[in-house]
């Protein structure tokens, strides 16, 4: 007969990781999930791994507690319960009840001390008995036949301290967990301890002494005057620390442990439960006892190949490039996994690499592969001499399309949002840091084919909730082929005229030292520029400017305070481009350099298509959309761009205005409609509008106000936002805003109407269904909940210009395939694309780069494209 097994559940703490390990979540009627939803995901992992006969939530049943009356402060320090958690617990309780987990609570006592009784008296009774908390107190009740699971990170990752555990990691028994405790205190319970004792200095003084009171009573013996005096002084405080910190195992208890029999769940209960909290993505997960319904991947077999054969490969295949490098150009492949009909295979590198079989598969356009990140694998392939085709989905983008702010690069992470907890992280396997190391070839292998099979696995479930968010075509047709675009686009990489960077940073170094000087005789004398203490010292002792804001360690002369102090002194300007130049020369110049490829002599610049919550796309090592083109010398570092090839040239396309045109589009404003399509200056017609004057009247200053009020609609402006911009009081820029409004009535509508949606849905959406979850657009937090509001009005519009340009690089891409010129796609910057073209094909490209980006997408008011080109990025403007 199976042994009884009692699974004791810290039902508070369990909670409260949950709520801040994950986003906070919501569902269509705003109700936060988070809480629930990591809770949930924990307990389908328990019941899968544990299989328990029996078990217990417990939950704490109010403020007060019998410790109180031995200590009033006792949990003094806590914070009120974010009310987006407390909201969740009345969910959290229907969901056990539910599943016919029994819950209880008992006034007076905490949870810890209903999990101590029940602990004990199972154990007792010869349970096996397991304790989930995130709390290190239920430590202290380990024993032979109890194990107490403490969450690490989040509230999948724990730690299970066994006595023997214990042992090793502090070199105490289970025992003198409370005196470490009564020493050390915990700030989290308002625990005193004793003042100046940490953990390292409690457990050296157990490990001599053994417990509190043979301490106290042994204190001449302790070494070092301080430590004695202040065991000395906190003898009483340490005793009742100690007291606090012990968890009852004899409270009245009104429920016995035969009476927490777990007997399966209510079926139809939790799957109505899960609709309401639109927890779509764990409905198909439930088998008929609350287990994840996923074979068993503790017993998957797979065949190391040792030589690559066509029976090995199928039309679908479930296919991984193991490269661990973040940077994953040149990186070294460890090994590649193939899961299909035929069986579970890991392909040492060298095999594959050296099999004709392999390359002809790998370059197969029939052969469907659904892969871990695409553009990792083309790209760590094509520089192996391996084309990488017939790519159908890709799991890091149909998880970033699902959830955008959940921008794991880890399959593992992946998998157990979905309920699947037998995979490693990769940190777990490989380390971190100067710790990270490959292990043997048997363990990768293990490795790439479970997180290969789970991909198989969770396919269908990912395909399901794409579906029902209306986001597949944009899964489909727009991202899929999108990471194709830019695994071409980083492979390609961009050439850069080494000579003239050095060139470039030479200069740069003498113009920093000929601004030095000025700097240190406007200052009177020399000092370290860089230092802000220093800094601080000769502008507001020295010179004495008046300090705008201190900090910890003296004078802020951070940029905002500087720039509001321009006015007062001529060294403050000084000092400004001295910071603007030196920035340009290390992070741009010297950042640059290190970057060209020894072999390529290009940069090979990584294109983030699942990190923004907008769908813009980022770019990383180096980032090539952040090089400051405000400052001549910084437009200036774009001449060292050039063409691959002699007699080439930069070509350079930029959607005008796409941003605006978009709020056109999406706020039906006639106005703003009208004047898009008489191709007016839109910033013009703006003053015209909101200043009520003609054309003719319109100043340069009405018409920069009217400038900053149309791009600052776009980024959800506030009345102190556009006073800062323009220099003005909050009240004119309120009064600024509300005539904008006015004059453009449908623009208001569009924000009013994208706040209460959001309010309504819990998210907004772009033009092509892309979605940005919005949780504290309910918060009772002021700054959360107008952040959020922000975000309600511009995310669409950014959004859904993000999409246009992404759209338009695949257009662009299959025209010229289809063309059939040499022309190549090289860079997206913003709203920019940039290209490199022989120089007879400029007159093709000047007809189809703006026909092909001006049809991208349909709107109500025309798209308009300006293009440009030279001999180098710097001269295609």
């Amino acid at each position: 007969m199976a042994k009884n097994k009692l699974v004791l559940i810290d039902g508070n703490s369990i909670a409260y990781r949950a709520f801040f390990a994950l986003p906070l979540l919501s569902n269509e009627k705003g109700i936060h999930t988070n809480a629930i939803y990591g809770f949930t995901m924990m307990l389908m992992r328990i019941l899968e791994e544990e299989k328990p006969t029996h078990m217990l939530v417990a939950f704490d049943a109010g403020k007060t507690t019998f410790r109180h009356k031995t200590f009033g402060e006792y949990k003094g320090g806590r914070q009120k319960t974010p009310p987006e958690l407390s909201e969740q617990f009345s969910f959290l309780r229907e969901l056990l009840d539910a599943y016919n987990i029994k819950r209880y609570e008992l006034p007076e006592y905490e949870a810890d001390d209903i999990i101590g009784t029940l602990a004990q008296q199972a154990a007792k009774d010869d349970y096996e008995v397991k304790i989930i908390s995130g709390d290190k107190d239920l430590t202290q009740l380990a024993t032979d036949k109890i194990t107490v699971d403490i969450t690490k990170k989040g509230i999948t990752d724990v730690d299970s301290y066994t006595p023997a555990f214990i042992e090793e990691k502090y070199g105490l028994n289970v025992d003198q967990i409370i005196d470490m405790k009564g020493l050390m205190g915990d700030s989290s319970d308002n625990i005193p301890g004793v003042p100046g004792v940490g953990e390292k200095t409690a457990i050296k003084l157990l490990k001599e002494f053994g417990t509190i009171e043979t301490l106290l009573e042994s204190i001449d013996k302790v070494s070092g005057k301080k430590l004695k005096e202040k065991l000395e002084d906190n003898k009483e405080q340490a005793i009742m620390s100690k007291q606090l910190a012990t968890i009852m195992t004899e409270a009245p208890v009104e429920v016995t442990v035969e009476e927490l029999l777990y007997e399966g769940f209510d079926k139809k209960k939790v799957v109505d439960i899960f609709k309401e909290l639109s927890f779509n993505s764990l409905l198909d997960k439930l088998g008929e006892d609350g287990e994840t319904v996923t074979e068993d991947l503790e017993d998957i077999s797979f065949e190391i190949l040792e030589e690559v054969k066509e029976e090995h490969f199928a039309k679908e295949n479930f296919f991984m490039v193991e490269v661990l490098d973040e940077n994953y150009h040149r990186a070294d492949i460890q090994g590649i996994a193939l899961v299909n009909e035929t069986g579970n295979y890991f392909i040492p590198t060298e095999v594959a690499l050296q099999s004709e079989e392999f390359t002809a598969f790998a370059s197969d356009h029939k052969r469907k592969k659904t892969v871990f990140d695409a553009k990792r694998a083309i790209v760590a392939l094509k520089w192996k001499g391996i084309e990488l085709n017939g790519i159908d989905f890709d799991f890091i983008i149909a998880s970033y399309i699902v959830n955008p702010s959940e921008t794991s690069t880890d399959l593992a992470e992946i998998a157990r949002k979905k309920g699947y907890y037998q995979i490693e992280t990769d940190e777990a396997v490989y380390g971190k840091g100067a710790k990270r190391a490959v292990p043997h070839q048997q363990k990768v292998a293990d490795h790439l084919v479970r997180k290969t099979f789970a991909m198989q696995e969770m396919k269908e479930s990912f395909i399901h909730e794409l579906k029902d968010n209306e986001q597949l075509e944009l899964f489909e047709e727009l991202e899929m082929p999108l990471t194709l675009v830019l695994g071409e686009m980083e492979a390609l990489g961009i050439k850069v005229d080494k000579a003239r960077l050095e060139e470039m940073g030479t200069d740069l170094g003498e113009k920093l030292e000929k601004i030095e000087e000025k700097i240190f005789d406007l200052a009177g004398e020399k000092f370290n520029i860089n230092s802000p203490k220093q800094l601080g010292v000769i502008l507001f002792e020295k010179l004495g400017l008046p300090p705008v804001k201190k900090t910890k360690t003296g004078y802020s002369t951070s940029a905002d305070v500087l720039e509001k102090l321009a006015e007062k002194h001529e060294v403050i300007q000084q000092i400004l481009h001295y910071r603007q130049l030196g920035k340009l020369k290390s992070t741009y110049i010297e950042g640059l350099l290190k970057v060209i490829h020894e072999d390529s002599h290009k940069i090979h610049t990584r294109f983030n298509q699942a990190l923004t919550q907008t769908g813009r796309l980022s770019s990383i090592d180096p980032n090539l959309q952040n090089i400051p083109v405000r400052l001549e010398e910084g437009r200036k570092i774009r001449e060292a761009f050039v063409p691959s090839h002699e007699d080439w040239v930069i070509f350079a396309a930029d959607y005008s205005q796409i941003e605006l045109r978009v709020l056109a589009h999406i706020a039906n404003d006639e106005k703003l409609i009208e004047a898009f399509k008489e191709d007016a200056d839109i910033h013009t017609k703006t003053a015209m509008d909101v200043f009520h004057v003609s054309e003719d009247e319109v100043t340069s200053n009405m018409r920069r106000q009217a400038k900053a009020v149309n791009f600052g609609i776009v980024y959800g402006i506030s009345d102190y936002g556009l006073s800062q911009s323009l220099g003005i009081t909050r009240k004119d820029a309120k009064i600024f805003i509300d005539r904008y409004l006015e004059s453009f009535p449908g623009v208001k509508e569009y924000m009013e109407d994208s706040v209460l949606d959001a309010k309504d849905k819990g998210y907004v959406t772009t033009l092509l269904h892309r979605r940005r979850y919005l949780p504290e657009i309910t918060s009772s937090n002021f700054n959360l909940r107008s952040f959020a509001e922000r975000t309600a009005m511009n995310t669409p519009i950014q959004g859904s210009a993000a999409d246009i340009i992404k759209k338009a690089m695949i257009d662009m891409a299959n025209r010229l395939e289809e063309e059939n010129m040499k022309s190549k796609v090289l860079l997206q910057v913003h709203d920019e694309l940039v290209f490199e073209a022989p120089k007879d094909e400029i007159e093709k490209l000047k007809k189809i780069v703006p026909e092909v980006m001006e049809q991208a997408v349909e709107l109500k008011v025309p798209l308009k494209v300006d293009y440009s080109y030279g001999s180098t990025w710097y001269d295609a403007k």
